[in-house]
């Protein structure tokens, strides 16, 4: 798949979220299945903030060059070579422990989630006709999937938003 078709596919399930918001109430937005999970706010937070800092952020590291890229090769783990295959990451529920470094805090607006939705869509378009210029040798290590070029984080902020959909649905009942 090249760049412009994952930005389309971005740009379609973005909408989806989108549309989504416009549904929820702030009450709805705010409201924790129990004590363990995330509100639906906090999931949005999540997205955006993963793709601005972590995802996006790989992407520019490899653009950079520099101390955070690995030059030694490309090799994902095997988790990251099952989810490349695949296209798309494992039906199931990631838990990790509650942490001020991980979990999202809650949404303070609809418009704060709605402006990061369509800032990441912004930066995604922008990022797409210059994505094959980015060294494929120069990679930045996922926690999970190993070493991956600009073009893989690229892919991961799809999957990840799509991942997402199964957690909305279901905090949605």
């Amino acid at each position: 798949m090249n760049a412009k078709e994952i930005v389309n596919k971005f740009e379609d399930v973005t909408n989806h979220y989108l549309h989504e918001l416009e549904g929820f109430t702030m009450e709805q937005l705010l409201q924790k299945p129990n004590d363990e999970e995330w509100s639906i706010g906090q999931m949005y937070l999540h997205l955006i903030q993963s793709a601005r800092y972590m995802q996006l952020g790989s992407i520019e590291k490899c653009r950079q060059g520099g101390p955070a890229v690995s030059e030694a090769g490309t090799e994902k783990s095997e988790i990251g070579q099952a989810v490349f295959a695949q296209g798309s990451l494992p039906p199931v529920r990631v838990k990790v422990p509650a942490s001020p470094e991980y979990t999202p805090a809650q949404p303070e607006s609809k418009e704060q989630l709605r402006d990061g939705l369509i800032h990441v869509l912004t930066q995604m378009k922008e990022l797409e006709p210059i994505l094959g210029e980015i060294p494929a040798h120069h990679t930045v290590a996922h926690p999970a999937f190993g070493l991956l070029t600009a073009k893989e984080w690229f892919v991961v902020i799809e999957m990840h938003y799509r991942h997402h959909l199964l957690q909305l649905n279901r905090l949605k009942g």
